[in-house]
């Protein structure tokens, strides 16, 4: 008999298996208020377990308007009234940091947001879901979890001087590409992964999303040990566990890159753009706001001054790292240099906020995603990179390598590069009663329904959604939508974040069916939660052409394009009974 996986053993299941588990900690935010909404929706009145709840406030903390402050206010009352003993007001720090006091090896994690994967470092299995979900949670207590398949990153030797975890994690985006870990666990194995610190993982960990991961993990050794102060009874993947695919890197061979604009996966190496002018830096976030990212940028900027004009952002990710931070003279280096330094919150990152970018400027971020508008401009161009190149790219006015040379490496991965596609004003994309997006891969979650809105608008108020879905992207399609249509779409549709928002805008038009080359596996949940079929036919996909009739028949499995039909798999039963119902709160209501 082989050997289980980190993932099989957690859950006790094969691969592919459907199981129903109840995790240890049930992550929300800001859209705790919204999540309460669907809670009460779903006839809750009574949370099925109130220790597992941790909540946070911190996507726009502090807020910045009436509506989000009476949010907040809302969240807290609820809190009260439920006993939440987890509980982080706005100013205590970003949830993902937050979750460091809590999460333990063995623990399962979820969280209603898709950088929950963030404490695989702690070897826990961590994971995202959306909203509907989470409220389903408060009131059952358990959820559906499809075991993943498994990918294995062996890590050997170290990084360099001046290549940090950053880099490393954006090496590997580029490798395989943004959804080239789609639904699998990733385990990191090897020497190497001695090298790296608690802050290292985080970091790699957290970008596990960007590369269409279900969750990434870590081992339970002894760094996690001397972290603890303790031993941790940690669990890990047999020797002769079978893997889906394997890959090998030599730290040693890392060195700096960024994501260049407007896809994570499109990977350079720093001397590919180096000199390109910058405007605006930010370094905090989720990513890379902990201690060690602080030193290693006030180890550059100290005794430096940015230029005139230059914007530059500093965010800790957390209250107690903000405090550390001021102990070590790490703020008075970063406000000296002429930086803003902010409260601990995702800020800019999404574009709520403090920080957003004019119009047309390029930023260097230390961020997670660098979608076109994910900093809520539409017009900006967003470059990621590691704490020490954002900073000292903010003192030279443009991209610079941390190690202060010019080199001439070339990034030496070539995978498939996510491109952007742009339809223009006036172009037709609907006919014959389908939308037709099949030549877009990676439709993520801030073309659907941007980042800035999230929470000046519920998830539970779908007629509010409507006016904003796909704009920017089709700015036809809102107006024009009706019942019955049908999206075709490329490949990774709906990567990005885990807001729920077009998932609940997409069903409530009355979208029959969204046929795709791939599906990234929160925004799939999602649909699903929301009675919205998403159907994974590539072939169909690439036979269709605007202006051929489509046909679904979802009892036997068909679609028709034209005269010619194409089968797919229908969804587990399970999961057939939550669609049937119309969406998860029905499903649960009806319980």
């Amino acid at each position: 008999m082989a050997g289980k996986t980190f993932a099989e053993k957690i859950f006790g299941a094969d691969k592919g298996s459907i199981v129903f588990a109840s995790p240890d900690i049930i992550l929300s935010h800001d859209n705790t208020s919204s999540i309460y909404s669907t809670f009460k929706k779903m006839g809750g009145t009574v949370l099925a377990n109130p220790d597992a709840l941790l909540i946070t406030l911190d996507h726009n903390a502090p807020p910045t308007n009436s509506k989000l402050a009476n949010d907040y206010q809302s969240i807290r009352e609820f809190v009260e009234k439920f006993g939440i003993r987890k509980f982080h007001d706005a100013g205590d720090g970003i949830c993902h940091q937050l979750m460091s006091h809590y999460a333990k090896p063995k623990m399962i994690i979820v969280g209603s947001d898709s950088h929950t994967s963030t404490a695989g470092a702690y070897n826990a299995f961590a994971a995202g879901i959306d909203r509907t979900e989470t409220a389903g949670l408060w009131k059952q207590g358990e959820t559906w979890f499809r075991v993943p398949e498994t990918m294995k990153i062996t890590l050997t030797g170290k990084l360099a001087k001046g290549i940090f975890a950053k880099d490393l994690a954006l090496w590997i985006i580029g490798m395989i590409g943004s959804s080239g870990a789609d639904y699998m666990s990733i385990e990191y194995h090897g020497d190497g992964v001695k090298s790296l610190s608690i802050s290292d993982r985080m970091v790699l960990a957290n970008l596990a999303s960007e590369m269409g991961a279900k969750n990434a993990v870590f081992p339970a050794d002894e760094v996690l040990e001397k972290h603890f102060g303790y031993t941790p009874e940690g669990l890990w993947a047999d020797a002769d566990a079978i893997y889906f695919k394997e890959i090998l890197i030599d730290l040693g061979q890392v060195f700096p890159v960024v994501a260049a604009p407007h896809h994570v996966d499109n990977v350079k190496a720093v001397s590919e753009v180096q000199g390109i002018k910058i405007h605006q830096a930010l370094i905090g976030t989720c990513t890379n706001g902990r201690l060690q990212d602080l030193r290693e940028a006030a180890a550059v900027l100290k005794g430096l001054k940015v230029p005139k004009f230059m914007q530059l952002q500093v965010i800790p990710a957390s209250k107690d790292i903000f405090l550390q931070a001021m102990k070590e003279g790490l703020i008075e280096i970063f406000m000296e240099s002429g930086a803003n330094v902010l409260a601990s919150s995702c800020g800019p990152c999404l574009g709520t906020g403090q920080g957003i970018p004019a119009d047309n400027v390029n930023v260097i971020s230390t961020a997670n995603r660098n979608f076109k508008g994910r900093m809520g401009n539409n017009t900006s161009n967003i470059y990621l990179a590691s704490p020490a190149t954002v900073a000292i790219s903010a003192i030279k006015g443009e991209i610079t390598d941390p190690r202060g040379i010019k080199s001439n490496d070339k990034y030496p991965y070539h995978a498939p590069q996510s491109a952007t596609v742009d339809i223009k004003e006036g172009e037709d994309r609907f006919a014959e009663g389908t939308w037709n997006y099949a030549d877009v891969d990676n439709l993520n979650t801030d073309q659907m329904f941007a980042g800035n809105l999230t929470y000046n608008v519920q998830s539970s108020e779908p007629e509010k959604i409507m006016p904003y879905l796909f704009k920017g992207f089709d700015d036809s399609f809102t107006d024009r939508v009706k019942a019955g249509d049908i999206i075709v779409a490329g490949a990774n549709f709906g990567c990005g974040s885990s807001r729920e928002h077009p998932a609940v805008g997409l069903a409530f038009a009355g979208i029959k069916a969204v046929i795709c080359k791939s599906v990234n596996r929160i925004f799939y949940r999602s649909a699903v939660n929301q009675g919205l079929p998403i159907i994974l036919v590539p072939e169909a996909v690439d036979a269709y052409r605007q202006g051929d009739k489509v046909h679904i028949d979802f009892e036997k499995g068909m679609v028709l394009i034209g005269s010619q039909s194409y089968s797919f798999a229908p969804l587990p039963s399970k999961l057939m009974e939550i669609f049937e119902a119309k969406g998860l709160v029905n499903y649960v209501r009806n319980k």
